[in-house]
Parts: structure tokens; sequence; C-alpha cells
């Protein structure tokens, strides 16, 4: 009886110690932007010689609602996902992609900004709650 409860001791603890160390594994991934989910809003604006193009309300709204998507509060992107949320996930490459619409079929010569500020992330920049993104086609 008594290797019995040493082996189911060390049967928990080795399980136990093993959950602890994935979770510190996982806290540690900088590709990681959420663990529970998230419910974020950036803006994108696009302009084409100067003048405004609009987005589509209800991009990724369909028999399958995408996480990414637009209601009619344009220009506001809506972030919705649940779990886990990688840097890929949130990508703004990817809500062209949900969108079905190439980023460089605006044209040429594009520029962008975040925030204000200059960037050459363009697709692979990783939209954040808030952010203000324009980009220009010339």
């Amino acid at each position: 009886m008594k290797t019995f409860l040493i082996v189911i001791g060390a049967i928990v603890l080795l399980l136990a110690g093993s959950t602890l160390w994935s979770k510190s594994l996982q806290s540690s991934d900088p590709d990681i932007v959420a663990r529970s989910g998230m419910h974020w809003h950036p803006q994108l604006e696009i302009y084409v010689k100067g003048e405004k193009q609009e987005i589509p309300q209800n991009v990724g709204i369909g028999a399958v609602h995408s996480p990414m998507h637009t209601h009619d509060d344009l220009p506001i992107i809506h972030l919705e996902y649940s779990g886990v949320v990688r840097n890929d996930d949130i990508m703004l490459g990817q809500f062209f992609k949900v969108w079905e619409r190439d980023m460089n079929s605006f044209g040429s010569n594009m520029k962008m900004t975040v925030n204000g500020e200059e960037s050459t992330e363009f697709g692979d920049y990783v939209m954040r709650d808030g952010d203000k993104i324009e980009l220009r086609y010339e």
C-alpha cells in the first residue's frame, strides 16, 4: 500500500510539474498576443491618389463568421477572437485575405502610416487595439 501511494504521489507531481512547465513555455512565447481571446478595434483607411476608398461593410461576415471582420462602423476592423491569438492572426495582410483583395491591387508606390508614424511592415504589420492605419497609393 505504501509503495502504491508513493507511485500515485509521483505521478501527481509529474503531471503538475509538466503542466506548470508547459504554461511557463507558453507565457514566454513572443508570438502569442492573447491567451483567452480579444476584442480589439484598429482602424484602416485607404487612399488612392488622394481619394479615399471605401472598405465594404460586413467583410468576413457570412455563412462562416471570421473573427476579423467589418460592420457598418467603418473604418473600424473588428478583431474578435476567442482562445489563443497569435501575431499571424492579426496581421494587416490577413485582413486583405479575409476581404479577398490583394493589398497591391490599389496601385503601386504604397506608403503606410500607423498612428501617424511611417511603417514599412505593410501586410506583416501586427494590428493593435486603437491603431489608426493609413495606406496611400500614388
